[in-house]
């Protein structure tokens, strides 16, 4: 076949992954130390080149089997953005499509062929001043964060971040997570029992602690929150 000929340089394409899960009641994302230039030993996003022939979900859902041992099943994953300043890698012109996954009781990571070391590390602690991401990732990470923020606002996704079947409590405390807000528990609880098509009671309910006890639901992490439940 012959080569096809053009006035514009090639350029490279990689996927980087937000992937947010909740640890010791604080919203969390995996980062990985770089262990080659550019960037080496700084903390970055995982990700990784998309292979000539694969499609970009597919190399998305490869980077998080490689770098973070976590597979399909254990996720819920979306497109986050394009990114493609033209030096945002020293390296040579490459454009990033960042991909945000959500999960719940995710593995202990590990580092890939190209890393480190990996880590979750609390949000607030990845985006201060003191933590140096590699690249752009700062940038794709408050991204990523505001997505989930919002999309626990008009969606279900919270679902995603809880092992189910869960209380009401637990999933009040995925929100205050999140949203990094103290939200009133009457007043949580009488607005997302009220939410149609987005809690299910199971009809269980779970012994411990003070008072009687409580009950389970499930939830459908694609249910459309209408009314949305805003954040204050």
């Amino acid at each position: 076949m012959p080569r096809y000929e053009s006035e514009f340089p090639p350029f490279f394409v990689t996927v980087d992954l937000v992937i947010l899960t909740i640890r010791d009641g604080e919203l969390c994302v995996l980062l990985v130390e770089r262990g080659g230039e550019p960037f080496q030993g700084r903390l970055a996003l995982p990700g990784g080149f998309v292979h000539i022939d694969e499609d970009l979900r597919d190399a998305a859902y490869r980077e998080l089997k490689e770098e973070a041992g976590i597979g399909k099943r254990h996720v819920v994953l979306e497109q986050l953005g394009t990114y493609g300043a033209p030096h945002r890698d020293p390296r040579d012109r490459v454009v990033t499509v960042a991909w945000l996954a959500l999960g719940s009781d995710l593995p202990e990571p590990r580092a890939g062929t190209d890393a480190a070391a990996a880590e979750w590390l609390p949000v607030d602690r990845a985006l201060s001043r003191r933590t140096r991401l590699a690249f752009d990732h700062r940038q794709i990470l408050v991204d990523g964060v505001e997505r989930a923020r919002a999309k626990l606002e008009y969606t279900g996704y919270a679902a995603a971040l809880i092992p189910q079947p869960f209380t009401i409590g637990e999933l009040h405390a995925v929100y205050e997570s999140v949203w990094g807000q103290d939200l009133d528990r009457a007043n949580f609880q009488r607005k997302v029992v009220g939410l149609p098509g987005f809690l299910k009671d199971t009809g269980q309910s779970r012994e411990g602690g003070k008072g009687r006890p409580a009950r389970l639901f499930t939830a459908d992490h694609t249910a459309a929150l209408a009314p949305p439940f805003m954040r204050s």
